[in-house]
């Protein structure tokens, strides 16, 4: 089969049309230039990108024969929550660039470019360490690329049983400027989103502070009301960080955290669809109310992510992996973290929602560039850098094939 030019030039208009080679490899690099071909993503027809400098140069179409291409070409995911991953946690002193490079292969390798580093509640002494050691790891450009800043979910949370989700209580406390502002500091001034409950006293002006700052608040691991967290957003909060999560197990069926977040346009809504977090008549629900343009996919990964079942501890506390993949704290009956990345989530929601490929890769690239304001990636457009992934979708199941951040190749299935 032959695509239609006049079809393609209709529905693509500017994009340049050019004939494929069968005779040339799908990737060439030539006079520092970089050619890479695949389905488009979006609508499956062949394109061709032109990369230099880690910036995509060019966009083309190409007329191919039917089973010239086997794989689809996309943008490279974004995930603004990790905490940890293949036994290493963002947390400590300990962490070191070749720890830091472990997990950021480990997740190359799944198409993952961009991530949020998150820290959790901790003491002041603690996350001043930790935030000292993560820029210092950044020093490192290479992985810094895939480091735009980091997140800071709590220890401004709701300290009450539920909402706190795996949060240790001691740690919780009253949202403090100078004592951020110390975090910020260290950080490198990389802290990119902060993650806290709107209720507290003093968050209001927080939030006021961080917006300032351009650092983007999300609102989660809170028991406020609809009046807290509408005036939330009107001080510049912007996401629901894990909605329908942090929380309590029982709630009021009217008066509770979710519905005014669903029904306030000026959130996105963050949410973990590996199978444990939410059901699917919550995700159903999630999506339909907040629409395909204000959905965000995200893992919430911890260290013990890639890691045999069996019973851990972290968060100072005693910790399950099920064999199942679920991280609980039986202690409190919640859930403390996730084991799956977003390429299942990429995959749960096709399954769960009946929203296409297209639409489902956008939930983890498009929209989340869009939420935290990173203008150069998240799509494939002239421009934008070459953060991008070669990759199969197969009975419901995404295989990552290739992985450029900033144009460099950095994973290869052999």
């Amino acid at each position: 089969m032959h695509f239609n030019k006049s079809l393609i030039s209709l529905l693509l208009p500017g994009i340049i049309l050019i004939s494929c080679n069968p005779n040339k490899l799908p990737e060439e690099e030539s006079m520092d230039k970089t050619v890479v071909e695949g389905l488009y993503y979006a609508d499956g027809l062949p394109i061709r990108l032109t990369i230099q400098e880690g910036v995509i140069r060019e966009v083309e179409r190409v007329v191919a024969a039917e089973g010239d291409f086997n794989y689809y070409l996309g943008p490279g995911l974004i995930d603004h929550q990790i905490n940890g991953y293949l036994s290493h946690s963002f947390v400590g002193e300990d962490l070191d660039s070749e720890k830091f490079r472990v997990v950021m292969e480990g997740l190359w390798e799944k198409g993952i470019t961009t991530i949020l580093p998150t820290l959790t509640s901790q003491t002041n002494e603690v996350l001043l360490k930790s935030f000292e050691n993560l820029d210092r790891i950044l020093e490192d450009e290479q992985l810094a690329q895939s480091v735009p800043g980091f997140h800071l979910e709590g220890p401004y949370i709701s300290a009450e049983p539920g909402y706190r989700g795996v949060h240790n209580p001691e740690w919780i406390r009253n949202p403090d400027w100078g004592e951020f502002l110390g975090w910020y500091q260290a950080s490198g001034s990389r802290i990119m989103e902060v993650t806290l409950a709107p209720e507290l006293e003093g968050a209001m002006e927080f939030i006021r502070n961080c917006h300032k700052l351009d650092i983007i608040v999300g609102l989660g691991h809170t028991a406020a009301g609809s009046t807290d967290l509408n005036m939330a957003v009107e001080a510049g909060a912007s996401v629901s960080t894990h909605l329908g999560n942090g929380c309590a197990n029982s709630i009021h069926r009217h008066h509770n955290p979710l519905w005014a977040q669903l029904a306030n346009d000026g959130l996105f809504a963050s949410i973990i669809v590996d199978g444990f977090h939410l059901t699917k008549e919550e995700v159903r629900t999630f999506y339909k109310a907040k629409g395909q343009d204000y959905v965000v996919l995200v893992s919430d990964l911890t260290r013990l992510a890639g890691m045999p079942p069996g019973d851990y501890e972290d968060f100072g506390q005693k910790l399950v992996m099920t064999e199942e993949g679920a991280i609980m704290l039986p202690a409190e009956n919640v859930l403390a973290g996730a084991s799956f990345l977003i390429t299942r989530g990429i995959e749960n929601i096709i399954e769960f929602t009946g929203c296409s490929l297209a639409d489902a890769i956008d939930l983890a690239t498009k929209n989340p560039a869009r939420m935290l304001r990173l203008e150069d990636r998240g799509k494939l457009e002239v421009g934008k850098r070459a953060d991008m992934i070669l990759f199969q979708f197969n009975q419901g199941k995404l295989e990552v094939l290739k992985t450029y951040v900033g144009g460099e190749l950095v994973f290869e299935k052999l």
